[in-house]
């Protein structure tokens, strides 16, 4: 077993874990340049572990983004 490479285990990590974030205030669909941010350059919303954010906050800024797509205020994954 000796010389066998490990796999698995927490070398694997992309990400270290972090304590989650907070938002101030709820995600604002109207607010283009702090949902901007949160946008990777192909319009793809980034990760919870890319944020920080906790799983409430990273639904809110999901559903704020999805929001403004569909008003034409961020353009959509393409």
């Amino acid at each position: 077993m000796a010389g066998r490479p490990r796999r698995g285990g927490r070398g694997d990590r992309k990400f270290a874990p972090v304590k989650p974030q907070k938002l101030d205030k709820p995600a604002d669909y109207k607010d283009t340049e702090f949902l901007i941010k949160h946008l990777g350059p192909q319009g793809q919303i980034k990760s919870r572990a890319r944020t920080g954010y906790g799983a409430q906050d990273q639904k809110s800024l999901k559903k704020a983004i999805k929001r403004a797509r569909h008003l034409g205020l961020l353009p959509f994954v393409g």
